[in-house]
């Protein structure tokens, strides 16, 4: 197998940056702004882990999104950030595994803590 017509000829670099949330912090809101503080044109969501004691979720195919409370680990989080906007989705559970999902809207806020590491595409 030859590598190369696999991988494109121009690769860019990827700068990978570790933010950490405290209880109460907005997700949306504190990556949201972190993307236009540091002005940011394009970037990756790699990992999160951490946990929420509420979060505002849109399910598919439904216009408005839902608010729950309680202690959810974030299965997962994935997505994209610009200055322009994000598009985030959450995957959730709760103390008996059951997990529910969909885009992240402003009002998920941090239980314990939120580790998220953001890839930024510089070029």
């Amino acid at each position: 197998m030859d590598i190369q017509r696999i991988l494109p000829q121009n690769l860019s670099a990827i700068k990978a940056v570790a933010l950490r949330l405290k209880p109460g912090d907005d997700v949306k809101f504190a990556l949201d702004n972190y993307v236009k503080e540091q002005n940011i044109k394009a970037a990756c969501i790699i990992t999160c882990v951490g946990s929420l004691e509420q979060a505002s979720i849109r399910y598919a195919n439904k216009p408005l999104a839902e608010t729950i409370t309680g202690k959810f680990e974030i299965v997962s989080l994935s997505g994209t950030l610009a200055r322009s906007g994000s598009h985030l989705h959450i995957a959730i559970s709760d103390g008996n595994g059951k997990m529910i999902g969909g885009h992240l809207k402003e009002g998920s806020l941090v239980y314990t803590t939120l580790e998220i590491v953001i890839g930024i595409l510089p070029e």
